[in-house]
C-alpha cells in the first residue's frame, strides 16, 4: 500500500518526516519525490544488510538503529518535530527472501531470526535456553496458539536429545504437533512467536508509540501499517486512547487527554494489491493526526 501511505502523510514540500522502518527504501523514495529541496526525511533501520539501498541525497539523514530510539535521534538532529512518520512493521521481503537470515520455514539455514545482528537472544537462544513456561508464553501470547503447552513441551523434549540449531531442526523438532491440515498457517505462527521474543517487537513498538506523541508536530500524521492483530491492536488502542491499553483518560471536566485523533478506520489491501503481492493480504493501515 505505497500509494496509500504516501497520501496518508500528506506531504509538504519543506516538511520533515521520518521513515522508521527504512527496508526496501521504496516508501524513502516515495517521500522524497514529494519533498522540495527544503524537505527533509530520517530513515531508521537497525539492519545493516539495508545500506546498499541507501538514497544519495542530501536531504536524506541515515540513521542506523532501532526505532524505540526515534525521539533521542530526532534530538540529536537537532529536529523538534516531524511533519509525519511512517512506519511499516514487520519483516521486510528482504528479510524473508535471505534464506541465510532464518526468519522463513521454506529454506535450511541456521536459526537466527534477529533483525539487528549484533543483539541478543537470537531464535537458537530462545528454541534452546528458555524454560518451558517461557515457551509456552510466547507461542501463546505472540502466536496465539491453542496448542502452546504441547508446543513447549515437545520443543523441551527434542532439545535433550539435539540441540535445535537450524531451521530443519526446529522443523523436526516440532514434526509431532505440526497439524497435516492448515500446515503452513501452525508453522507461520509458531515462527512469528519466535521471531517476535527474539526482536522484542511488541515492547519495542509500544515504545515507539509513545515517543511519537513527542515527535510530532501539530497536525503531524502518524501513519502505520500493521501485519498481525497484536500489532495493530497496539497501534488501534493508542490512536483511540492515547495509551497501548486502550484507557481512555478523562479529566476532571470529561475532556479526553488523548493527542491524537484517527482520520479514517483502517485501511485494508486491494485485492488487485494482494494478487500483486500476497504477503500484503493481512495488512492494515492506521492513520492518525495530532492535535
Amino acid at each position: 500500500m505505497l500509494h496509500e501511505c504516501i497520501e496518508a502523510l500528506n506531504i509538504k514540500p519543506n516538511g520533515v518526516y521520518v521513515d522508521v522502518t527504512f527496508g526496501g527504501g521504496g516508501h524513502s523514495r516515495a517521500i522524497l519525490e514529494k519533498l522540495g529541496p527544503k524537505g527533509k526525511l530520517i530513515g531508521f533501520d537497525q539492519d545493516d544488510d539495508v545500506r546498499a539501498n541507501l538514497p544519495n541525497d542530501s536531504r536524506f539523514i541515515w540513521v542506523n538503529h532501532n526505532f524505540r530510539f526515534l525521539k533521542n535521534f530526532l534530538k540529536y538532529h537537532h529536529i523538534k518535530a516531524a511533519d509525519g512518520i511512517l512506519a511499516d512493521l514487520g519483516v521486510s521481503s528482504y528479510q524473508f527472501d535471505e534464506g541465510s537470515r532464518g526468519f522463513s520455514y521454506r529454506s535450511d539455514a541456521v536459526l537466527d531470526m534477529r533483525m539487528d545482528q549484533q543483539s541478543t537472544p537470537d531464535a537458537r537462544d530462545v528454541l534452546n535456553k528458555y524454560s518451558e513456561e517461557q515457551l509456552i508464553y510466547i507461542f501463546k501470547s505472540y502466536g496465539e496458539l491453542k496448542n502452546s503447552r504441547k508446543i513447549a513441551k515437545t520443543i523441551i523434549d527434542a532439545r535433550e536429545h539435539k540441540s535445535i540449531e537450524t531451521i530443519n531442526d526446529f522443523l523436526s523438532a516440532i514434526e509431532r504437533v505440526t497439524p497435516f491440515k492448515d500446515k503452513y498457517t501452525f508453522l507461520s505462527q509458531v515462527f512469528q512467536a519466535v521471531r517476535m521474543e527474539v526482536n522484542k517487537e511488541l515492547e519495542v513498538l509500544g515504545k515507539f508509540l509513545y515517543d511519537t506523541t513527542d515527535s510530532l508536530a501539530k497536525g503531524g500524521r502518524l501513519v502505520v501499517m500493521s501485519y498481525h492483530s497484536l500489532e495493530d491492536r497496539l497501534v488501534k488502542n493508542f490512536i483511540a486512547s492515547g495509551n497501548i491499553e486502550g484507557h481512555i483518560k478523562k479529566d476532571l471536566y470529561g475532556n479526553s487527554s488523548n493527542p491524537l485523533k484517527a482520520l479514517s478506520k483502517a485501511v485494508s489491501p486491494s485485492e488487485e494489491e494482494i494478487d500483486r503481492n500476497p504477503r500484503s493480504r493481512s495488512a492494515k493501515l492506521r492513520i492518525a493526526e495530532k492535535l
